[in-house]
């Protein structure tokens, strides 16, 4: 018998001391069980003993034994709470949207068993390998940030004080603006605060698949769609956009390079020598050029002006730089203009070999939660969630239903 075997065995005998244990209780304080407690208290046998006669004796006051799917109807109809699937290591992902009006309608009591309820299922479908689960908070729903602060600590308490080593990470995705001032202060007395992260939804708005488009009207109104297509030509400041009489075919628009507007530079439609075409000239937009081009050619701050021949020739005419010798002024001094920084396209070699501590907290949570993003935009589905409790938390549901099938496959045998 190894050392831990020894603690465990000592912790088991300390209980049966205080009390005998009924035969749930015995089956609930298996060797794994044990072992958990032992971990959270430091391999301590008397305190991880106490903390297993408290659990032991929230469990036979809150009534899980008794928990089915029936007495929370309405929440699973709605999706309050309820277990979204398993990551790429088996574990469990919790998931409650629970809105802030909830509490004053439902009893503290209803609420504990609620969450207990989900818990229990997650722990039901765990692998044989897996002690673990990820709980996601969708705080959206919340306006007030010290409503959902009350209604959040007294669950990682919970899952602290009765279900140890069980929560591998915790998120809080958009919680109200002033949580986050709260939680800091009341972050240092959190046992399960090392693993709490906060997420904010609008981080991950480019990743949203092609599928997702018709969701967000702004994005959908940008395709091309021929119910509301107009046979004709439309013309605006800088292009002119002509619809062919043939929606059948391979292109059914096109742009011609025309300028209709009269502010550009050049001969307009109404001139003899025809329509101005787009050129590098008068096509690109001076608020992307230097500060050298926007003021007039030959032109500086001072009044002196020198020849664009100075300019350097280069693909966009219309952007001269700077000239290399800067120009001089009556005393014989020079003139340091500011130089426009350089946008860097290309990131720095540096970045690929940083340390993972010059990585923010901020960047590894959101890399945290990128493989659980598809579990918190999938849509919810009662019936998945059903046919993944174990009796007898399933409910009446869960034992009528294999009935039905059986006999649903005998009468289909008999013809």
């Amino acid at each position: 018998m190894g050392k831990n075997d020894e603690r465990v065995e000592a912790v088991l005998q300390l209980l049966r001391k205080q009390a005998p244990l009924s035969v749930k209780q015995e089956k609930f304080c298996s060797t794994a069980c044990v072992e958990r407690f032992l971990k959270a208290k430091g391999d301590h046998v008397k305190k991880a003993a106490k903390s297993l006669r408290a659990c032991l004796s929230w469990r036979d006051s809150i009534g899980i034994d008794n928990l089915i799917a029936d007495e929370f109807s309405a929440e699973l109809a709605d999706g309050v709470a309820y277990v979204a699937g398993h990551d790429q290591e088996s574990r469990p992902i919790l998931i409650f949207r629970i809105k802030q009006d909830y509490p004053k309608l439902h009893s503290q009591k209803m609420f504990t068993r609620l969450v207990v309820f989900t818990l229990e299922v997650a722990i039901g479908t765990m692998p044989k390998n897996v002690h673990q689960m990820i709980i996601l908070f969708d705080a959206s729903f919340f306006r007030s940030a010290s409503a959902f602060l009350n209604l959040f600590l007294p669950t990682l308490k919970m899952v602290a004080d009765f279900y140890p080593g069980r929560l591998h990470s915790a998120f809080l995705i958009d919680p109200p603006a002033l949580f986050s001032y709260l939680w800091k202060g009341v972050r240092p007395f959190v046992e399960l605060s090392t693993v709490t992260m906060i997420i904010s939804s609008l981080d991950f708005e480019d990743s949203l698949d092609f599928s997702d488009f018709a969701a967000y009207p702004r994005a959908s109104s940008l395709r091309f769609d021929q119910s509301t297509a107009k046979i004709g030509s439309s013309a605006s400041s800088r292009f002119s956009f002509t619809v062919s009489h043939h929606f059948d075919s391979l292109k059914p628009w096109y742009l011609s390079l025309t300028d209709t507007s009269a502010s550009k530079v050049g001969p307009t439609s109404p001139s003899p020598l025809g329509p101005a075409l787009i050129s590098p000239l008068n096509a690109r937009s001076l608020s992307f050029a230097s500060p050298a081009a926007r003021m007039p050619r030959g032109v500086i701050n001072d009044g002196s002006s020198y020849s664009s021949r100075l300019t350097r020739k280069s693909l966009f005419p219309s952007t001269p730089l700077p000239p290399k010798s800067a120009p001089m002024v009556g005393n014989g001094k020079k003139v340091n203009h500011p130089k426009t920084p350089r946008p860097s396209f290309l990131q720095s070699p540096a970045v690929f070999f940083r340390r993972e501590c010059h990585v923010s907290k901020t960047e590894k949570n959101r890399e945290a939660f990128r493989p659980l993003l598809k579990f918190y935009r999938r849509p919810y589905d009662e019936m998945i969630y059903r046919s993944k409790m174990r009796p007898p938390l399933g409910g009446l549901i869960s034992i009528v239903t294999p009935n039905i099938r059986r006999r649903h496959v005998s009468m289909s045998q008999r013809f």
